[in-house]
């Protein structure tokens, strides 16, 4: 019971850095490795990654845009680990539960590709493990609390991830 407690005590801790941030260091974090490494600038040769990367990363920065403007539009929090207070279905969050996540996760990719680097790419998945095993089973403890069946019906019927 002791080491669940204290998971949970980690676990809130580390909800208070906002994920956007979680993204911005990982990020980061793959830039210093690459300036480290001196493997900056691996895919330079690569002209088409620019243009294809702010697709990408439009297109990812507007997704997540989409989610987090319908959870203001009905005044629920957007900051995870918060008490929400609707439960949003409409727009992306009727393909998936998360897609403030994918688009944020489509933008990091989107950026990477604009200034040709991999090692942010490379870590990419630490991130997203770490929504998926810390950040999402939190986000659900609080919707189940404040929803109940109606979030399971939600949850059997959505999936988490695209």
């Amino acid at each position: 019971m002791s080491d669940r407690i204290q998971f949970g005590q980690l676990a809130t801790a580390l909800l208070r850095v906002p994920v956007p941030w979680v993204f911005v260091l990982t990020y980061l974090a793959g830039v210093g490795i690459e300036v480290a490494f001196h493997s900056r600038g691996f895919f330079h040769g690569y002209k088409l990654l620019t243009p294809v990367g702010l697709v990408i990363f439009a297109f990812g920065a507007a997704f997540a845009a989409w989610g987090w403007i319908l959870f203001r539009h009905v005044q629920t929090t957007r900051v995870p680990g918060e008490a929400p207070t609707t439960l949003v279905t409409s727009g992306p969050y009727r393909l998936m539960r998360n897609p403030m996540y994918v688009g944020l996760s489509l933008a990091y990719v989107g950026e990477a590709a604009i200034l040709h680097q991999i090692m942010p790419v490379v870590l990419l998945p630490l991130t997203i493990a770490y929504l998926d095993r810390v950040v999402i089973p939190i986000e659900e403890q609080r919707l189940h609390a404040a929803f109940g069946a109606r979030y399971e019906q939600y949850k059997s019927d959505v999936r988490r991830w695209l």
